[in-house]
């Protein structure tokens, strides 16, 4: 881990070790001894960067999150039918997330219990952000005459709710199952939920 500082920000760094250490040792048990170890700096670097433990594994999970938004975008402006990208986009909301904490050996709701209240603020607003993704493409989609949603977000929401059980926050990875059959499950919720706006969509053209 050493070598990131040279090839990276050291506030990258500092989560990148952090993403490594959970890993290892969960969060009770990492310190900010062991990321400035793991990352070769100082200890008073990190805090440089973050004012604590606690801030710093919910920005690791922030930065998940980002990254997870980009991808979402980058669907979103491919060159698909609105229907193909919901499709994509739920199958990648889920597995971005299981494929980033593959390799805990906890659930996030067990490993981060010590930030819980602070995690459930901020899920709130990563599921707004990411409802509002999506709910474009539901606008673009009923511009098109793809959809017939009568409340974009709203729809998102339910979209979302759909595939929230998938998440690995109160199981494991390992409880959730392999990465092929999580991936082929949301597809499968998919198809439901844009059967129902399909035929909503029919209704209204008739």
């Amino acid at each position: 881990m050493r070598d990131t500082v040279q090839h990276g920000s050291t506030r990258d760094a500092i989560l990148d070790a952090t993403d490594h250490l959970l890993s290892r040792y969960g969060y009770k048990k990492m310190t900010i001894d062991d990321l400035a170890a793991e990352v070769g700096i100082g200890k008073g670097t990190v805090y440089l960067y973050f004012p604590s433990k606690e801030e710093i594994v919910l920005s690791h999970i922030d930065r998940i999150i980002e990254r997870l938004k980009a991808r979402l975008w980058a669907i979103v402006h491919k060159d698909l039918p609105p229907d193909e990208k919901i499709r994509r986009m739920m199958v990648e909301r889920v597995v971005y997330r299981f494929d980033s904490v593959q390799h805990y050996t906890q659930s996030l709701n067990e490993m981060l219990a010590k930030v819980r209240a602070k995690l459930l603020d901020r899920r709130t607003r990563y599921f707004l952000e990411e409802a509002q993704i999506f709910a474009k493409v539901l606008e673009d989609g009923n511009a098109e005459g793809v959809f017939g949603v009568s409340n974009a977000i709203d729809t998102a929401e339910t979209l979302l709710y759909a595939t929230n059980s998938l998440l690995p926050y109160s199981l494991s990875v390992k409880e959730l199952g392999d990465r092929k059959t999580i991936a082929k499950r949301t597809a499968a919720i998919a198809e439901v939920c844009l059967s129902g706006l399909m035929a909503r969509n029919d209704k209204v053209n008739k």
